[in-house]
């Protein structure tokens, strides 16, 4: 068979799931700023969406949202994404009035010359860029990369009393301006797809249900948590909170396939190939069977991944909370992670959806999951 035969099939095989009213929302979800310590506007929006497909919902003391469904069912199930993204913190004005920063988050230094940012006040957003001295001033000369002690921030202000008056002070917090735009009609992109893109699809996996009118033996808690991306501080939280029985977390990983990577130690994946399993000490492999047979069963794409000690996402605040939660992680493989450019291909996050979607459906309340019985 030709290699456009294949392809042919290929895009016959791939079931959307997404719909017009889906994507205007992940559009706007996108576009919301949800900084790490200020992510209530985003979850205003998140929560706005989800409602009508919950039977109720909660937010906690700093921001981690939930829906629920089957309030009082005694048997709890988490699916859980993070809605905070990497910013900026405004650390020290100068006299001539520039600003420069600290991460919030592991926020990138070496793209952040030449790109426009806002910054939070409580008189609104100023905006301002990050300034760079122009190529002609550095020639002859070593060139100097960008550091967080070089990279400053330029508000068309000449005095620390200009920049005071706007509203900005030490602790304002700092987004790119950057939006969500689909390339070749393959890929979403923007800033934030680490991780809104998880809190996109777990909010769609709530429609499906409802939409579907499927009914769960058991309570399931949508989560999209606060504070990952310094530490999976949001999600320790609302864990404890909960006590759930099961979690299934979903969040980016590297699609390794573009150049500068090394596969030998990130492994083999990339986007367009499916979601990601993955394989580590908080991933419970009886979980883990679940998933892949839920993936085999309905022809869904997977690929695998082995994380060393910890995998670096929530599941490993679930997984060893409360006595030691059963957890796993579905990842939705990402180009460009911490950039302006995040990359992620639709057929991914279709699949993505539909396999929490199923797995749920496969889920028995009081399932006993130990290895040893």
């Amino acid at each position: 068979m030709s290699k456009k035969k294949d392809e042919k099939k290929e895009e016959k095989k791939h079931h959307s799931v997404v719909n017009k009213k889906s994507i205007e929302f992940f559009e706007k979800y996108i576009n919301t700023h949800s900084p790490t310590g200020f992510e209530w506007t985003g979850q205003k929006v998140w929560l706005d969406y989800i409602k009508p497909y919950v039977d109720t919902h909660f937010v906690d003391n700093y921001g981690t949202a939930v829906g629920v469904i089957n309030p009082e069912a005694e048997y709890k199930v988490v699916i859980e994404a993070h809605a905070d993204e990497i910013s900026w913190f405004v650390n020290y004005i100068t006299n001539d009035g520039l600003i420069y920063v600290i991460r919030n988050g592991g926020s990138d230094h070496q793209i952040a010359p030449s790109k426009r940012v806002n910054i939070h006040t409580e008189k609104g957003i100023v905006k301002a860029v990050f300034g760079w001295p122009a190529i002609h001033t550095r020639s002859g000369e070593k060139e100097e990369a960008p550091t967080l002690k070089n990279i400053f921030l330029d508000c068309g202000c000449t005095t620390k009393e200009e920049v005071d008056a706007l509203g900005i002070h030490v602790g304002c917090v700092i987004t790119y301006e950057d939006e969500f735009m689909v390339l070749n009609d393959r890929y979403y992109v923007g800033r934030a797809l680490d991780n809104r893109a998880g809190g996109f699809m777990i909010a769609e996996v709530a429609r499906l249900l409802n939409e579907n009118k499927k009914k769960l033996p058991f309570g399931l808690y949508i989560v999209n948590s606060v504070q990952e991306e310094i530490g999976l501080r949001g999600a320790e939280m609302i864990a404890n909170r909960i006590k759930p029985n099961l979690a299934i977390v979903t969040d980016v990983t590297h699609d390794t396939s573009t150049p500068m990577i090394n596969k030998i130690t990130q492994g083999d994946l990339a986007c367009g190939k499916g979601p990601v399993i993955s394989y580590a000490p908080a991933v419970h492999n009886n979980l883990n069977k679940i998933l892949v047979d839920t993936a085999k069963k309905h022809d869904l794409p997977f690929q695998r991944q082995a994380s060393s000690r910890s995998t670096g996402t929530d599941t490993d605040a679930f997984a060893y909370s409360n006595g030691g939660v059963v957890s796993a992680l579905i990842s939705l493989p990402l180009r460009y992670m911490h950039t302006t450019v995040e990359m992620v291909h639709k057929h991914d996050v279709d699949n993505v959806i539909s396999l929490i979607y199923e797995t749920l459906l496969e889920i028995k309340p009081g399932h006993d999951f130990r290895y040893i019985k």
